[in-house]
């Protein structure tokens, strides 16, 4: 993971404890891939994929979560609720974090657009 994903990874957190999400993994890999950030809220279990770019961006960060990408978010997170025995309906969420071109080497977030529910699966 390059610097810019593990600062937006870092900034979507704090966002989200401040949201009232309970963080209970983050960087969860098994067999069927990895998920970013895993957290309960409320009564689902949501699993939140992380995109870092700058503020030129031509694509909207969550675009590039494609098909594929979602498959293995949905096997990771049946595996992961399956493992830790969790009951709860799951619910796939993209964090798109922009950092500003010029500042980017200081990592210091522009916004962060948090879009709930942005796949079913």
């Amino acid at each position: 993971m390059n610097k810019a994903g593990e600062w937006g990874e870092i900034y979507v957190a704090r966002y989200l404890r401040e949201k009232g999400f309970q963080i209970i993994a983050s960087n969860y890999r098994c067999r069927f891939g990895e998920a970013d950030i895993i957290c309960l809220h409320k009564k689902h279990l949501v699993i939140v994929e992380v995109k870092a770019r700058g503020t030129r961006t031509i694509a909207a960060p969550a675009e590039y979560v494609g098909t594929e990408k979602q498959r293995k978010l949905a096997l990771t997170a049946s595996s992961f609720a399956s493992l830790n025995h969790i009951g709860h309906p799951i619910r796939f969420d993209v964090a798109e974090v922009y950092f500003p071109e010029a500042d980017r080497e200081n990592y210091k977030v522009y916004k962060i657009k948090y879009i709930k529910d942005a796949f079913r699966v």
